[in-house]
């Protein structure tokens, strides 16, 4: 590639990433001062508050943000993937399965990712309701429409979600460039009527409002957060973009974009105070505030399809991983294989969205809940990077308590100030997290208990292989292919056939997926044959967690190893597995009933993966736990 596309590549995604990436660190500025100042905070707003908090958001979005994420984070990339759910991976493959931290560092991931979840319920309904409530601003009279007005906006967005975004997604760069580029401006603008708020540029700002005001400096530290909304975004969405045009994206537009308005929005209640219920939209005069609500809104609708698409995307991840039941998985693009749409987590979110917006009634109200699901998912991130640096990288003890311990630190009190509003809307999305968080382990230890009943009542396949041709069954033209499990024997499909049908087709081919803790596994890494003698074969496929299943296109590279398969000549057959819960040892029952309704209604193997339907034969078989 000539130097001038690689230089026009990157600006592409650079703008690309300014739309989605940042769509969510975007959109605090139109609510975080105002939060920070609501009267129920107590904290007087005067002009050194306004320098330490400005302060304050400038050193946080330098640290957190540029050090942390931009620097330090995106460098724990798991095969140029990242997020959560592949740090997490990245983590459990640095230690040993046998290693007393395997299961702990299961557990945190498995936390952070479901702390993800309560956050991407909170930004539709923060950013939105924020953006729309920009008409009290216009017109007093108009605020019992802004509620109604977010749900129109939400369902809709939520309702074209099947769709994709491959239509619209190219206007998303160009869109938010030109928020940011507003927000620049308008801070500017503002900085320039006011230049002593620059003062807050010195640290010391910070440090002097959190001595002066104690305890209510602490608890308006939980409103400061939400000035760091949507920095986990920008390392889940590493795999898209790649590192170059994230930090291109950062540094060059987001950063000094959103630094200027919260200096301009600072001067602003210098010179009046009396705007702190939206300064965002007073920032330049009445003529504005309708053309802010119209932008702002588009922006705060990007910003939610980005957290949308990122839920689509982990819980994919999720399934792969073993922590959700299979379900259905759509493609709202040729092109681009990263673009699904799952729908019974759309509608669902859609849901929880929309008893958050008419719950809560505001974005000073929804504020509470951001701050606590943020800092969770920060803090379990810094704690996973360590064991990645310390047990994959191989640094010294000292450079990887250095290089974490600091931001562990900043984490925990960021994480400590929020939950001081676990009464005023911190219990929704640690409730929503508790639920999931038992989901998600409900079903792997679930599975566990299934998988360790069958292989109690396993018969070795090659033992079974080798009596079963002293004396051999009928043979009949074709293939037949059983799917079984990383631990099973011989498959009870296999059985059933033999007991019923009395009858072996004339090839066998065994099939076994094995989910790898990797986002990818190269094509020509996916499939591993053995042969079993009697023109019966093992077939082993490895898939990395972000990888699609498709056994169809897994069959067309057979061929490449000297095993190529007719389609119309095929048949797969499946046992599907009627979990039971039976009393005695396990999980509790109510916990083995959750299993059993989540295992009833899972999406089934040949759906999931991608098999022809007219070519499947499903055989029934009960499993105990």
């Amino acid at each position: 590639m000539t130097s001038e596309h690689k230089k026009s590549s990157i600006a592409a995604l650079t703008l690309a990433a300014v739309g989605i990436v940042y769509g969510d660190i975007g959109t605090s500025p139109l609510y975080t001062l105002k939060t920070i100042f609501d009267a129920d905070h107590g904290l007087p707003l005067n002009q050194a508050n306004l320098l330490g908090v400005v302060s304050l958001i400038f050193w946080g979005l330098t640290m957190i943000v540029s050090l942390k994420y931009v620097s330090l984070v995106l460098r724990a990339d798991n095969r140029g993937e990242g997020g959560i759910m592949a740090l997490m991976a990245l983590a459990l493959n640095s230690v040993s399965r046998r290693s007393g931290w395997h299961f702990p560092l299961l557990l945190l991931g498995v936390f952070g990712a479901t702390m993800f979840y309560g956050d991407s319920v909170v930004t539709p309904a923060i950013s939105v309701l924020g953006a729309i409530e920009g008409l009290e601003v216009a017109a007093p009279q108009l605020e019992a429409y802004v509620v109604p007005l977010t749900i129109v906006v939400l369902v809709t967005l939520y309702a074209v979600q099947r769709h994709g975004t491959a239509g619209i997604g190219r206007f998303f760069g160009p869109i938010m460039l030109t928020w940011f580029a507003a927000l620049a401006v308008m801070g500017v603008i503002n900085i320039v009527k006011e230049p002593a708020i620059l003062a807050a540029l010195n640290p010391i700002h910070a440090f002097t409002f959190m001595l002066d005001n104690g305890f209510v400096a602490f608890v308006a530290l939980g409103a400061v957060v939400l000035a760091f909304t949507g920095a986990e975004a920008l390392y889940a969405d590493m795999g898209h973009f790649g590192k170059k045009p994230i930090r291109f994206a950062w540094f060059m537009i987001c950063f000094p974009a959103l630094a200027l308005n919260y200096f301009g929005q600072g001067a602003l209640l210098i010179m009046r105070p009396e705007v702190i219920e939206n300064p965002f939209f007073h920032q330049l005069g009445s003529w504005s505030v309708y053309p802010l609500v119209v932008l702002s809104t588009m922006a705060a609708v990007i910003a939610s399809q980005a957290t949308i698409s990122g839920t689509f995307s982990m819980t994919k991840q999720a399934i792969a991983l073993g922590l959700l039941p299979r379900m259905r998985v759509l493609h709202t693009s040729e092109s681009q294989i990263g673009q699904i749409y799952i729908p019974a987590v759309n509608w669902l979110q859609l849901i929880v969205v929309l008893i958050a917006v008419v719950g809560f009634g505001s974005s000073d109200s929804l504020a509470g809940a951001y701050g606590i699901a943020v800092t969770a998912t920060m803090l379990a991130t810094t704690i996973l990077t360590f064991f990645v640096i310390r047990y994959r990288w191989h640094l010294p003890l000292v450079v990887c308590f250095a290089a974490t311990g600091f931001f562990i630190a900043i984490d925990i009190m960021l994480f400590s100030a929020s939950t001081l509003k676990l009464f005023h809307g911190g219990w929704m999305p640690l409730a929503l997290g508790t639920a999931l968080f038992t989901v998600m382990l409900t079903w792997r230890t679930g599975r566990e208990l299934v998988f360790q009943n069958l292989e109690k009542h396993a018969i070795p396949l090659e033992d079974f292989l080798d009596s079963l041709f002293m004396a051999p069954p009928v043979r009949v033209p074709g293939t037949a292919i059983f799917l079984r499990g990383e631990s099973d024997g011989v498959p009870h499909a296999l059985l059933h056939n033999l007991s019923h049908n009395k009858i072996l087709h004339e090839r066998v081919v065994f099939f076994t997926v094995h989910i790898v803790e990797e986002p990818y596994v190269a094509p020509e890494e996916q499939v591993r044959i053995t042969e079993l003698g009697h023109n019966c074969y093992q077939l082993n496929v490895h898939y990395g967690f972000k990888d699609e299943p498709d056994i169809p296109r897994v069959l067309e590279l057979c061929a490449d190893c000297g095993l190529q398969f007719e389609m119309m000549e095929t048949s797969f057959f499946i046992a599907r597995q009627t979990v039971v819960s039976a009393p005695g040892s396990g999980m509790a029952p109510w916990r083995e009933h959750l299993f059993v309704a989540m295992s009833r209604n899972a999406r089934g193997a040949a759906d999931y993966y991608q098999i022809p339907t007219n070519r499947v034969i499903e055989l029934g078989t009960q499993v105990e736990i």
